[in-house]
Parts: C-alpha cells; sequence; structure tokens
C-alpha cells in the first residue's frame, strides 16, 4: 500500500481532498500528499467506501493541481515518538519541535487516537489536589485524575488563572514526579508567548511540555493537537509513574475546526451546525483523564473553553458539562468589578468534591464551611438584587448582614493575587472570618464541635 501513489483526485472541499479507485485505504491511516512543485503536506483518511477516499489535509489546499496532485497511502495511522526527553520542549500541533532542537528519537511511537480508560480498571480518585486558588481549593475542589473544566469567555482572563494553576498545584505531605502537558489549539502568538515566558521564568519549564497551534496555522491541526497532549500526557503517567496535569486551550477552538470538517463533508448538521457526533468525539478526548488500578501515575486534566457570547447552553459548554465532573465558571461581572479570579462559585461545581476532602485529605471542617459559605453568599447575592430596586434601608438588618457578607467574600475570599499561592488552611482560616460576621444560630449547615473550635476564634478573624 506504501509503494502506491494515486493522481486520482477529484474533488478539493475546504481542508478536504475526495480520491477515486483507491483499494485497501484504512480509516485514520495517514497520507502523504505532494504537490505539482514537490511540495509535501501530511493527511489523514477521514472516509473511505467502494474504492472512495476522503483525505482531510493538515495544510491549506492553496496549490493544488487535481490531475498532477499525487496522494501516497502510508497503510499506518498517525503515531507519536514518546520519551521523557520531551519534558522541557516545546512543539507545533503536529509535534514537530517548535524550539529549534532536535527531533524525539524513539522505539516507542503510540497511536494518537488513544482510548478510553477501562472503567473497571480505573482507581477511584481520591486524593486533593492544591491549585492555590480559594475559589476552587475550598469551594470546588479539584482531585487527582478528575476532569474539571473552566467556562470562561472572551476577554477574561483563563489564560492567567491556568498559569497560576500550572505554577501551584500540589498534593499535600507527598513528593512525586509532577508534570504539565499543554495544549493549544488557535492560540494567537502573544497568548503562546506569555505561557512560554510564564513556563521558563518560573521554572515549569523543565516539568512541562508544550503543544502549540497557533491561530495562523491550519485549523485542522487543531483536531490533532490535544491527542499529541493526551498521548505524551499517557507516556508519561503510565509508562513513567508521573502525575500528569492536562491543560487544552481552547476548546471551542477545536469544536470550530470539527463543524468546519463536517461541513466540508456535507454532512447533516446538528445544534448550531456542530455535528452530531461531536459529544463521541469530546468524550474521545476528556475520558483519556483517570488513574488505572496497579499504576502509580495519574492523568487530571482542565479543559478551558470561551463560551460564545458567555452562553453556558451553548452546544460546546453543554456537552462539555455532560462528559467531565463539574466546571469552574468564571464571571464577566466580578471581571468588570476587578476581582481576580473572577471564578463564580455559584454556577461551578465539582462531582468529585466529597471525594477528596475532610479528615486527613483537608480538614474535617472542609465540607460544612463550604457549604455555610456558599448558601450565605446565595442569600447576599439575592438580597443585592432587591436592594438595587427597593433600596438597603428597606431591608432588615440581617438582610443586611449577608448583603455585606457577599461584599466581603468576593473582596477577601475570591480576590487574591496570580502569584498569591494560599494552602487550604488559609482558605478555611478566612472562610470563618467571614463567616463569623453571622449569628451562630444560622450556622446551620456546620457542625456545632466545629463551631465550637473555628467560629470566632482570634485567628478566623485575620485574613492574609
Amino acid at each position: 500500500m506504501s509503494q502506491i501513489e494515486y493522481t486520482s483526485v477529484t474533488r478539493v472541499a475546504g481542508p478536504l481532498l475526495f480520491l477515486e479507485g483507491v483499494k485497501d485505504a484504512g480509516y485514520n491511516d495517514l497520507v502523504e500528499i505532494t504537490l505539482p512543485n514537490g511540495d509535501t503536506r501530511n493527511g489523514q483518511v477521514l472516509d473511505t467506501s467502494a474504492g472512495l477516499a476522503v483525505v482531510q489535509i493538515f495544510g491549506t489546499t492553496t496549490g493544488l493541481d487535481l490531475p498532477n496532485t499525487r496522494v501516497k497511502f502510508k497503510g499506518e495511522t498517525v503515531k507519536l515518538p514518546v520519551s521523557d526527553a520531551m519534558l522541557g520542549r516545546i512543539f507545533n500541533g503536529l509535534g514537530v519541535p517548535r524550539d529549534g532542537g532536535p527531533r524525539i528519537v524513539s522505539s516507542e511511537r503510540p497511536d494518537i487516537s488513544g482510548g478510553a480508560i477501562n472503567p473497571y480498571s480505573r482507581a477511584e480518585p481520591s486524593e486533593f489536589i492544591q491549585s492555590g486558588i480559594s475559589s476552587i481549593d475550598l469551594m470546588n475542589t479539584l482531585v487527582r485524575g478528575q476532569k474539571l473544566p473552566i467556562f470562561s469567555g472572551a476577554g477574561l482572563p483563563h489564560n492567567d488563572l491556568v498559569a497560576q494553576i500550572a505554577r501551584q498545584a500540589k498534593v499535600l505531605g507527598k513528593e512525586e514526579s509532577f508534570a504539565v502537558v499543554f495544549g493549544a489549539m488557535g492560540m494567537t502568538s502573544e497568548e503562546a508567548n506569555f505561557f512560554i515566558r510564564d513556563f521558563e521564568n518560573t521554572g515549569a519549564l523543565e516539568r512541562a511540555v508544550l503543544f502549540l497551534n497557533l491561530a495562523d496555522e491550519p485549523s485542522m491541526e487543531r483536531l490533532i493537537t490535544p491527542r499529541m497532549a493526551l498521548t505524551t500526557a499517557e507516556y508519561l503517567a503510565f509508562s513513567q509513574d508521573m502525575h500528569v496535569l492536562v491543560i487544552l486551550s481552547d476548546m471551542t477552538n477545536y469544536c470550530e475546526s470539527l463543524r468546519e470538517v463536517s461541513s466540508a463533508r456535507e454532512e447533516v448538521p446538528g445544534r448550531r451546525g456542530y455535528p452530531g457526533y461531536m459529544y463521541t468525539d469530546l468524550s474521545s478526548l476528556y475520558e483519556r483523564a483517570g488513574r488505572i488500578k496497579g499504576k502509580k501515575g495519574s492523568i487530571t486534566q482542565i479543559p478551558i473553553l470561551s463560551m460564545p457570547g458567555d452562553d453556558i447552553t451553548h452546544p460546546i459548554a453543554d456537552l462539555t458539562g455532560y462528559i467531565t465532573e463539574g466546571q469552574v465558571v468564571m464571571s464577566r461581572d466580578l471581571h468588570r468589578r476587578g476581582v481576580y479570579p473572577p471564578i463564580d462559585v455559584l454556577p461551578s461545581l465539582s462531582r468529585l468534591m466529597n471525594q477528596g476532602i475532610g479528615k486527613g485529605r483537608t480538614r474535617e471542617d472542609h465540607r460544612g464551611v463550604a457549604d455555610q459559605l456558599y448558601a450565605a453568599y446565595a442569600q447576599g447575592k439575592d438580597l443585592r438584587s432587591l436592594s438595587a430596586i427597593v433600596g438597603e434601608a428597606a431591608l432588615t438588618e440581617t438582610d443586611r448582614v449577608y448583603l455585606r457578607l457577599a461584599d466581603k467574600f468576593e473582596k477577601e475570599f475570591v480576590t487574591q493575587g496570580k502569584y498569591e499561592d494560599r494552602t487550604i488552611d488559609d482558605d478555611l482560616r478566612i472562610g470563618w472570618g467571614i463567616l463569623s460576621a453571622l449569628p451562630e444560630g444560622d450556622l446551620k449547615r456546620v457542625k456545632k464541635e466545629f463551631i465550637d473550635r473555628y467560629y470566632k476564634a482570634p485567628s478566623a478573624a485575620k485574613t492574609p
């Protein structure tokens, strides 16, 4: 198969080539396209049936001349050479070095398609990851092996937040091999340079692998980039026993490329023009996170997606929420008021939170404090809306206490510096300091023994 070249390209539609008379082409097979001027480009078989083949080209179709374009089917799927020498390196979206260093040479070349972890083989996530971000650690706890996306919007500082998590993330009381794999899809040069500088200046690049597909590069690469990143993460986690944090940004750009391919294939569109199989496609990425019984390593995944129009019901956010174990939602209103990180804890959720908190993991009062803060902040926000209509003077004294608590929660708990690394004890101390403004009888979600121990204690009233 690899010795046969075809010159039977009959049509070009966007990033797709259509060929006739092709024998034995396999789904996802790698393809080499030679242009009339001698330039070569790579591609992948998207569909094949009865001698017809649809090839997705990684790059532009500029310069293609149908009769004189040669297509060679290599008879193998896309594979990535993996090695621990990848740590500290920067690659493009197709795994080609971008940092001027040599290509990775390795006998291990796994298929980038990978596969979801068998549910029977999955180990239950149970270890608290301290990100240093109060809104995440106390209110929406991240657990090792979890997939917890960040729902953001255009112009919101999700890049700053993710860079901070990558710098600060750790498992308490353990010295273990840790790595960050970063996959960027459709990122601007400015954003890419920000991450490279941040990783270099903080020394995090030594334990990181970066795959960068820039905005001016072929959109088809964006379908390959996250699979390159996850294949690298699987090697580091399950062959090198490392604990890997995978950051994928921006999944919206990935889904736009998926829609572009679907449109070129003239498939029947689903919601808002996205293909009906987008749920399955996203699952093939998200379900590669987790832990495996008998393996020391783990993969924790933080996908980032920019919600078009800040619409949390948009298909990309909607489907991602179904597949993953919660979400961290960034608020444009908090951002406008100068709050960083602008995380809105009310719509945010970590479904695995209870498995990573409590005595022996964080602290025994963690769950109660989080629940009480959540309830009090929700009540304060409701009263904020009410006071905008009837005026604060029309509220009762108790109502005004909750109104002030909501402001204090945002200013002292949610707000923190971009290089401020808080411990879970810091978070709980600040939380108790905020709750000390409430009458003891209102603390209905915290056990009496914890109220006796922490409520209005001298240290509780202090904030860093």
